[in-house]
């Protein structure tokens, strides 16, 4: 388990939705190969164990943990009317539900979100703006693209230290879709030199007062999208909502090895390099979720809605 949770802190697997596939993949090949050998009760306690391991590979994964939580929570309520057998094919079985679940949110936001991107052609380009790299925005766009809608073009950033945007502008570029690529210092100047018409990102956490995480920069551009009127979107499954925050407790900003920002620093020199920030619900004009678009702070109600096994 150890080594497969280092395959996740160490960044070898990115993006929430791969982090949270994988994880809940390692915690069910961790019971299938101990489960034979072991007592039930000795089982549960294990994959709790293996669950902790999992949860502080990254700080700000709640898609992780609610996928982590979807199979524990299941098993904790039958597993003692439960062989061994059947508990090992339910946690399979609750593996192979969260993964649907990812991808049908998936779908289903790709759906709603490109109807915000209109398809009646003009004469100048709509122009929609994104931050990092969102496979939920991408297939926001990508199904946009699906319907026929040619019209629009992409600004898309470059995203430091990892340059992460470079993925985004590939994936669109291969689909047909024109991309403006762009620094992360000038994104005021290219939303006021390009009259960018929406932008819209995705989230690596919401929490209960609708605020949400993502990859640093993402304030400033929501900072520059209030001041110059263009709609800020978020686009995110409520699977990456932290039920947690509803209780108090705080989302923690990941601080990521200063080597991403210079390799070989000049020695005593402090270099910062958090991965993510907040952007307030103020600014957020609508959460793009599988149950709809509506203001961020409604997040809780939707999620205990749609997914009362996670809480």
């Amino acid at each position: 388990m150890l080594k497969d949770a280092e395959k996740i802190k160490s960044l070898e697997i990115q993006g929430a939705s791969n982090v949270a596939i994988s994880a809940i993949q390692f915690l069910s090949d961790y019971a299938q190969r101990i489960g034979e050998t072991i007592t039930s009760e000795d089982l549960f306690n294990k994959l709790v164990e293996a669950n902790t391991i999992l949860f502080q590979t990254r700080a700000t994964e709640p898609a992780l943990r609610n996928g982590l939580n979807y199979i524990t929570n299941r098993l904790k309520k039958k597993i003692d009317s439960l062989s061994i057998k059947e508990i090992l094919e339910l946690i399979a079985s609750c593996k192979d539900e969260y993964k649907l679940l990812m991808q049908n949110s998936k779908k289903k936001i790709a759906e709603i979100g490109a109807r915000r991107i209109p398809d009646v052609s003009t004469d100048d380009n709509f122009i929609i703006m994104t931050h990092c790299h969102s496979s939920i925005v991408n297939a926001i766009l990508l199904e946009a693209k699906r319907q026929g809608k040619d019209h629009f073009k992409v600004v898309a950033t470059e995203t430091q230290p990892r340059l992460q945007g470079k993925k985004t502008v590939r994936k669109l570029l291969d689909a047909g879709i024109e991309v403006i690529h762009v620094i992360d210092s000038a994104m005021r100047w290219v939303v006021n030199h390009y009259e960018v018409d929406l932008i819209i990102i995705g989230a690596d956490s919401i929490t209960s007062e609708g605020t949400i995480i993502n990859k640093i920069g993402s304030r400033l551009l929501a900072l520059v999208a209030h001041e110059e009127h263009v709609p800020f979107y978020v686009a995110s499954p409520l699977l990456k909502y932290n039920p947690q925050t509803s209780f108090g407790i705080l989302e923690k900003i990941e601080m990521r090895d200063p080597k991403e920002v210079w390799e070989d620093a000049p020695e005593g020199l402090t270099i910062l390099n958090p991965a993510f920030e907040t952007v307030s619900r103020r600014y957020i004009d609508g959460l793009i979720t599988e149950a709809g678009i509506f203001a961020s702070s409604h997040v809780h109600n939707y999620f205990a809605k749609l997914y009362p096994d996670m809480l």
